[in-house]
């Protein structure tokens, strides 16, 4: 056992922990051999294996390591930076760093009795003597990072109170923010919330939502959609999820990442990789279908199911429950929101889960399962994305020909000929202006009432700049989810678009944002307003081939998009409390009605627009519109530069010392 061998060390983490959202602490290190790994470390990055790096220790203090995973380290040594390969030895002595992941997860390995040196000899010391020495020496290098982590973080939460009064300053009339934005239960369905985020004003986690939130109540089935899964943070943030019947997940992991999912799994749990037929494509899609006695729950959201993007980072969710259809209306009353999802599963090529189901019997989860319910209340629709080279019938069912066709059906008042849009991401792909005009036509879609087409709006693209990144609560930690190399983001052409991430209003300039959305404003009115996954690409979005007559994409995407077409209003439905139930194929003219709604943002002011046919549908839209364009100071951020100034938490990036 480890309390009966000789240490001769311990791993001291050099990065501040408050980033990653875990507590490290020193990881001693024996004479012998050592294994560390993500559980030894108690952190959620999937990058790191489970059995990443094996040291085989010297009572001399020096140490022979093995790297275990498929992803390489760096070990700094007297100056030089060294990338070791999976499989490849290296030599670590007392002083060198070493990086779990390049650029994060850094440890310095500091050995016991490393003043024993080859110096002129000092007064006779006994060893038990210096290892208290060495102690005393390391506990007071603790308690002085400890130290500086809070003034950081301190820092950090000056930082966003220093933007959020900055935002207010001066203005004569106070501009209504999350502080005043009010949700009713029967509302939640028709706007979208953002979610918690730790380390930012009380006030700005005033109606946000946590993952308990929605994952809550007498679940039977649940089918989880993501990209990256980290189940032990899943299991730990839900508990509820441990005793749901059947659960079925469709992920993007691949690699020692899917390796330990595998392992971790509950017996009752199954998982599904979607096909990707076409080469650099993923399943990024972020969703959850949650079946229960009376309905099912339908949550479309921006955030990997790991800790990071659930606590640290600006996230947006919308979800809605629906009822049982009864079994008159089973083959038809199908919505173009019920024929969308349905397409959409069936894409994914889910197993069936063979379940029984309390007072409903054996039933086969399938896609086809979910035409059991009625989703004639919808208050968004679907736009999704499935890899392939769609043609035909197909053209504009998917990616931007999908958003361009439901925009095109819709009447949108006059106020938004020629208005902006917005395109905001925390990825941008490879692109060409070319292709960012195809996407800039379906994005401006739409007529007005007299059958006016809006015609072509200009795009703001929304995009942190270094300067976020580094002053941001995670400091330059927070780039890592921000993958957007340096041949992306710096092309001239794109110059013109860039705009600054500020969300004073909602408490979030300094929560990185992972949340995608895109948008039609005029001034704080919402033409249109889409929350998805997908970022600003052509794996995500699609890219027209053959003149037009076949689209190309390479990822699976799902997003709802918010119109101002007349929504029921009535009766709400609820899975999990009391609600007053409207059975499909019912006479329910006395019990709800079709009004127009306005879309508009939180800092929307009526002033004279008194339409009373119209209801106010607030989105909690988390950025300034319309938003400050780039100064020439300005850097969109990159992540494969290098940043020498000091974050918030005194790293540079890659995080090297």
């Amino acid at each position: 056992m480890a309390s009966s061998r000789v240490k001769i060390g311990a791993l001291v983490p050099l990065e501040s922990i408050h980033s990653k959202g875990c507590s490290v602490s020193n990881v001693p290190l024996f004479e012998g051999y050592n294994v560390i790994g993500r559980n030894d470390l108690k952190i959620s990055d999937k990058r790191v294996s489970r059995k990443h790096v094996s040291l085989n220790a010297s009572a001399n203090g020096s140490m022979e390591a093995l790297v275990e995973g498929p992803n390489p380290i760096i070990v700094s040594s007297q100056g030089q930076r060294k990338k070791i390969c999976s499989n490849d030895k290296v030599l670590i002595k007392d002083g060198d760093i070493v990086e779990l992941i390049p650029g994060t997860h850094l440890f310095k390995y500091t050995a016991i009795g490393n003043d024993n040196s080859s110096q002129t000899p000092q007064k006779s010391t006994s060893p038990s003597k210096r290892v208290k020495r060495h102690s005393e020496k390391s506990e007071s290098s603790v308690a002085k990072r400890t130290k500086q982590i809070l003034e950081d973080e301190a820092l950090a939460r000056d930082l966003q109170q220093m933007e959020d009064e900055s935002l207010f300053k001066g203005s004569s009339e106070k501009k209504e923010t999350l502080r005043d934005f009010s949700l009713s239960k029967d509302k939640i369905s028709d706007t979208f919330r953002l979610m918690q985020v730790q380390g930012i004003p009380s006030w700005a986690n005033l109606n946000s939502v946590t993952i308990p939130d929605v994952i809550q109540g007498d679940v039977l089935v649940a089918v989880l959609s993501n990209y990256m899964v980290d189940i032990d943070w899943l299991l730990s943030a839900c508990p509820t999820l441990k005793n749901i019947p059947h659960v079925l997940v469709a992920h993007g992991e691949s690699g020692a990442s899917f390796d330990h999912l595998s392992k971790s799994k509950l017996k009752n749990w199954v998982f599904h990789k979607p096909p990707l037929p076409i080469s650099y494509g993923t399943h990024h899609s972020k969703a959850m279908f949650l079946v229960y006695p009376t309905g099912v729950r339908i949550i479309v959201h921006t955030a990997n199911l790991i800790h990071v993007d659930w606590n640290n980072k600006t996230q947006g969710l919308w979800m809605q429950d629906f009822p049982w259809k009864d079994a008159s209306t089973l083959s038809s009353n199908r919505s173009p929101f019920e024929n969308d999802l349905v397409d959409y599963l069936y894409a994914l090529k889910l197993p069936e889960l063979q379940v029984n189901l309390p007072s409903i019997g054996n039933v086969s989860i399938n896609a086809a399962f979910f035409r059991k319910f009625d989703y004639t209340s919808a208050k968004v629709r679907l736009v999704a994305s499935v890899p392939g080279y769609h043609t035909g019938s197909s053209l504009k069912k998917w990616g931007h020909m999908k958003l361009r066709s439901l925009l095109e059906e819709c009447k949108f008042s006059k106020e938004f000929c020629k208005s902006p849009l917005i395109y905001q991401f925390s990825s941008l792909g490879s692109l060409d202006e070319k292709w960012l005009n195809e996407f800039g036509s379906s994005l401006s879609a739409g007529k007005t009432d007299d059958e006016s087409p809006l015609g072509i709006g200009k795009p703001s693209i929304i995009f942190p700049t270094v300067e976020d990144v580094r002053c941001s609560l995670e400091g330059y930690a927070a780039g890592g989810a921000i993958p957007s190399p340096q041949k992306n983001v710096e092309r001239d052409f794109l110059k013109k678009y860039w705009a600054r991430w500020k969300a004073g209003h909602v408490g979030r300039c300094h929560a990185m944002p992972h949340i995608k959305t895109y948008t039609r404003y005029n001034g704080q009115s919402i033409a249109w307003f889409l929350l998805t996954s997908a970022n600003l690409s052509k794996a995500a979005w699609g890219a027209l081939q053959k003149n037009g007559t076949q689209l190309m994409i390479r990822s699976y995407e799902l997003g709802v998009l918010f119109l101002p077409s007349g929504i029921h209003h009535g009766s709400s439905f609820s899975c999990t409390g009391n609600s007053n139930v409207i059975l499909s194929g019912s006479d329910s003219s006395s019990h709800k009605h079709k009004k127009k709604t306005k879309l508009v943002s939180l800092c929307w002011n009526k002033g004279g627009d008194s339409n009373s046919s119209q209801e106010i549908v607030r989105l909690p839209i988390p950025y300034q519109l319309p938003p400050p364009p780039y100064t020439s100071e300005d850097i969109p951020w990159s992540w494969d530069k290098r940043y020498t100034k000091k974050d918030v938490y005194g790293q540079t990036w890659p995080r090297h010392v």
